[in-house]
C-alpha cells in the first residue's frame, strides 16, 4: 500500500531516499550546524552576559543604532547571489567570480556612502559619537563581502564542520577582545571591537581553509543568471531587514538610546533560539532540498517532519524563555535591565514564528518562486507599518502586542502558496504544530506566576528551570509527542558516548 507523501516518518530516516552518500551528508550537516548555532550562542551568550554586566544600556543603544546602517547594508552586498549559488547545480569558475567581483565592489560603495552619510545619521539621533562608531563598525561590510562566496561554497558542498570551527575561533576571540576592552573602560568601542573583529576571523579563516583563488573575472551571463533570480531574494531581504530594523529606528528616534538598549538586549536573548535555530534548519534544507526539487512526494514528506520537529523544538523554548525571563535577567545580567525582562516575554511569543515563516519562504525559493517571495515580503511590511505606529506614538509594550498578530497574519500569508505547491495547507501545518505549542502553554503558565514568590530570584529561578523540565518531560511521555521521542532518540546514542 502507499504511504501518504504527509505520512509521518522519521526526522531522516525517510528525508532523502536519493542515495546514501546525500543523505548521510544531510545527517551531518545538520548535525554540525546544529553544534555550529548551539556553539555560537553558548559563546554569544556567556560573553553577553558579562558585557551587559560592564556596560550600560545607553552603550548597548548606541550599538543598536549602528546595527541599523550595518544591517541594511549587508543585505545588500549579498544581493541575492548566495542564494542563487547555492540553488543552482551546475555551478561554474565563472560564477563564482563574477559573484565575488559584484560583492567586493558593492561593499566598498556602500562603505562609501555611509562614511559620507554618518554626519547624517548622528545628527538624526542627536549623538555625536556615531560619526566615528558608524564608520568604523561598516568596514565589516568589505570583511563580509569578501567571505560571501568562500562560505557559499563549503555550504554547497554541505560542509559545515569546517563553518563550525570557524565559528568557534571567532567568537571565542572576538568575545574575549570585547571583554578586555570593556575591562579597560572602552565603553560601546568594545562592542564595536568585538562585532568588527569576529567578523575579520571568520572571513581570514573561511579563505585558509576554502583555499579559493579569485580570477577576478567578470560574466555578463553569469551576472544576468545569478541577479535575475536573485535580484527578488535581495530585495525581500532587505524589506524584511529594513522592517526588523524599522523597530530600532522607531525606539531609538522617540525614545531613549537607553531604552533601544534595554529592547535591543530583550531582543538578543530571545534571538539565542529562534534566530539560531532557523539558522540551522535554513542552511542545511536549502541547499539539501534543491538537489531533490524534483521528487516531490519525499520532500513534502520530509518538508512535514521538519516543521514538526522544529516548532516542537521553538515553541517549548520560546515560551519556557518567556516564562522565566524576569529572573533569568535579573540573575544574569542584574536589575538594571529591568525594562528588557518586561520585553521578553512578548518578544518570544511573536520569535516563536520565525521558523515557521522561514521554512514556508524557504521553500519557495526551491521552487524557484522567488517572485512571490518578493510579492509576499512587500504585503507583509505594508501590514507591519501598523505596530511602528503605535510604537511611535502610543508605546513599546503595545508595539510589542500588536507586533504578535502581525506574525499570525504573516504566517499564513507566507504558508498560502507552499500550501498549493505542496498540498500541504496552512490548517495542516496549524494541526502539526497545535499539540507543540499546547504543551509549551502548559509548561510556560506552570512556572510564570512562580515568580512572585517571596523569595530571593536566584531561588525562583532553579525551581522554574527544574519544575518546567520535569512538567515537559511528564507531559510528553503521557501524550506520547512524537516529536520528543524522535528528538530523544537523535539525542541518546551521542549521551552515551558521552559516558
Amino acid at each position: 500500500m502507499l504511504r501518504h507523501p504527509l505520512s509521518p516518518q522519521p526526522l531522516f530516516h525517510n528525508l532523502f531516499q536519493m542515495s546514501e552518500s546525500l543523505k548521510n551528508k544531510t545527517v551531518k550537516g545538520v548535525g554540525w550546524s546544529a553544534i555550529d548555532n548551539v556553539a555560537q550562542m553558548g559563546v554569544t551568550f556567556l560573553v553577553s552576559i558579562v558585557l551587559a554586566r560592564l556596560l550600560s544600556p545607553d552603550d548597548y543603544g548606541l550599538l543598536g543604532l549602528i546595527t541599523i546602517v550595518t544591517a541594511v547594508c549587508t543585505t545588500l552586498v549579498n544581493g541575492g547571489f548566495t542564494t542563487a549559488l547555492i540553488r543552482k547545480k551546475d555551478i561554474t569558475e565563472d560564477d563564482y567570480n563574477t559573484a565575488f567581483i559584484v560583492n567586493l565592489a558593492l561593499s566598498l560603495l556602500l562603505y562609501a556612502i555611509v562614511y559620507a552619510s554618518s554626519p547624517f545619521i548622528a545628527d538624526f539621533f542627536k549623538r555625536e559619537e556615531l560619526v566615528s562608531l558608524t564608520r568604523v563598525a561598516s568596514l565589516g561590510l568589505i570583511a563580509g563581502a569578501l567571505s560571501l562566496v568562500p562560505q557559499t561554497r563549503l555550504t554547497k558542498r554541505i560542509d559545515f564542520k569546517s563553518q563550525t570551527k570557524i565559528t568557534l575561533i571567532a567568537s571565542v576571540t572576538s568575545g574575549v577582545l570585547g571583554i578586555a576592552m570593556a575591562l579597560l573602560g572602552f565603553g560601546v568601542w568594545s562592542l564595536v571591537a568585538q562585532t568588527l573583529s569576529n567578523q575579520v576571523l571568520r572571513t581570514i579563516l573561511l579563505w585558509v581553509i576554502d583555499r579559493w583563488i579569485p580570477k577576478f573575472r567578470f560574466s555578463k551571463a553569469s551576472f544576468q543568471e545569478l541577479f535575475g533570480f536573485g535580484w527578488k531574494i535581495m530585495l525581500s531581504g532587505l524589506l524584511d531587514t529594513v522592517w526588523k530594523e524599522l523597530y530600532q529606528v522607531v525606539v531609538g528616534k522617540f525614545y531613549s538610546p537607553a531604552t533601544l538598549g534595554q529592547y535591543t538586549r530583550g531582543k538578543q536573548f530571545s534571538q539565542l533560539l529562534s534566530s539560531n535555530l532557523t539558522n540551522v534548519v535554513q542552511r542545511v534544507t536549502y541547499p539539501v532540498l534543491s538537489n531533490i526539487q524534483d521528487d516531490k512526494e519525499r520532500m513534502v514528506s520530509a518538508y512535514r517532519r521538519i516543521i514538526k520537529t522544529t516548532m516542537f523544538i521553538t515553541a517549548v523554548g520560546m515560551f519556557f524563555l518567556g516564562a522565566i525571563s524576569e529572573p533569568l535577567l535579573y540573575c544574569l545580567i542584574g536589575p538594571k535591565w529591568h525594562e528588557a525582562a518586561t520585553y521578553l516575554p512578548l518578544i518570544c511569543i511573536s520569535s516563536s514564528l520565525y521558523p515557521l515563516h522561514a521554512i514556508n519562504l524557504n521553500m519557495l525559493q526551491v521552487q524557484g518562486r522567488s517572485d512571490l517571495f518578493l510579492g509576499l515580503e512587500i504585503i507583509k511590511k505594508i501590514i507591519a507599518l501598523g505596530p511602528l505606529f503605535i510604537g511611535a506614538f502610543v508605546g513599546i509594550m503595545p508595539m510589542l502586542y500588536t507586533n504578535i498578530i502581525i506574525g499570525i497574519i504573516s504566517y499564513f500569508l507566507n504558508s498560502y502558496y507552499t500550501g498549493k505547491f505542496l498540498n500541504y495547507s496552512s490548517w495542516m501545518q496549524l494541526k502539526d504544530v497545535a499539540p507543540s505549542y499546547g504543551i509549551a502553554t502548559l509548561v510556560a503558565v506552570s512556572i510564570y506566576f512562580l515568580k512572585y514568590l517571596p523569595v530571593s530570584n536566584w531561588v525562583i529561578l532553579p525551581i522554574q528551570i527544574v519544575l518546567g523540565f520535569f512538567i515537559l518531560i511528564a507531559v510528553c511521555q503521557q501524550t506520547r509527542m512524537r516529536e520528543f521521542v524522535e528528538i530523544k532518540g537523535i539525542v541518546q546514542p551521542y549521551l552515551k558516548k558521552t559516558r
